[in-house]
């Protein structure tokens, strides 16, 4: 029994001596967070917009539906095939409403009174050619459309002026952050990450409209114009302190 116990002792101390003497690996010491310096900007470039949308529509009253839906359906046919005649494609004439609306007439101390019906039928004509706007709205209108409700102008491919807007945004940016860096006693460090907005087309002015003179007999003349293009970014630096 005496053998058997001073084995076991003789055992586990030294493990726990082993233990006890290994060295203990050094404290890691919590490090300092890097400083850095944030800065955004916004920019923004110039395009000349290259095709057009505008909102035709014919708009007929009656006093039965059927009968404003005949109607229109007569003139809207009328519209589209003027359009065709000027080279445009069904492609690029859609329609993208149609109606059919009661109209009544109120009288005191009476119930409404059915009086006929309204029927609107919209189509939207995308124009590839800006010369042909002016030509496009006379040939609408004068061969049954009454309503033009909007006119847009686009530009197709706007990858140039997004890409000037986005290189100045970076340098304002940069620009920025090192004034900063430079004010709190220090230089501007590498980059951290930077974030780049969407561009966003920034309203565009309202187009131009010329109304044609009877007596001249001229074309409605359209001025598209300029637009513009704003692309914003963000972006964080280190901040390197003058030793």
């Amino acid at each position: 029994m005496v053998l058997h116990r001073v084995i076991a002792l003789s055992v586990f101390p030294v493990a726990l001596l082993a233990a006890q003497s290994a060295p203990m690996p050094p404290m890691q010491m919590p490090h300092a967070p890097m400083a850095t310096i944030a800065s955004s900007a916004t920019a923004e470039a110039k395009f000349t917009p290259d095709r057009a949308t505008i909102s035709i529509a014919v708009q007929t009253r009656a006093p039965t539906a059927a009968a404003a839906a005949a109607d229109n359906a007569k003139k809207q046919s009328a519209v589209l095939s003027s359009l065709r005649a000027l080279g445009m494609t069904n492609e690029q004439l859609s329609t993208t409403g149609y109606s059919v609306n009661p109209e009544y007439r109120y009288d005191a101390n009476r119930s409404p009174t059915l009086t006929g019906y309204t029927v609107t039928n919209t189509v939207l004509a995308d124009v590839h050619d800006l010369k042909q706007i002016g030509k496009i709205l006379d040939t609408a209108l004068a061969n049954g459309s009454n309503v033009i409700s909007s006119l847009d102008f686009y530009a197709s491919n706007t990858d140039a002026a997004r890409q000037q807007a986005l290189s100045e945004a970076v340098v304002k940016a940069r620009s920025d952050a090192e004034v900063a860096a430079k004010a709190a006693g220090g230089t501007l460090g590498a980059l951290i990450h930077l974030n780049v907005g969407g561009g966003s087309s920034a309203s565009p002015p309202r187009p131009m409209f010329m109304a044609k003179s009877v007596a001249a007999a001229t074309e409605t003349q359209i001025n598209p114009g300029q637009q513009s293009l704003a692309v914003s970014v963000s972006g964080d630096w280190h901040f390197v302190p003058n030793r």
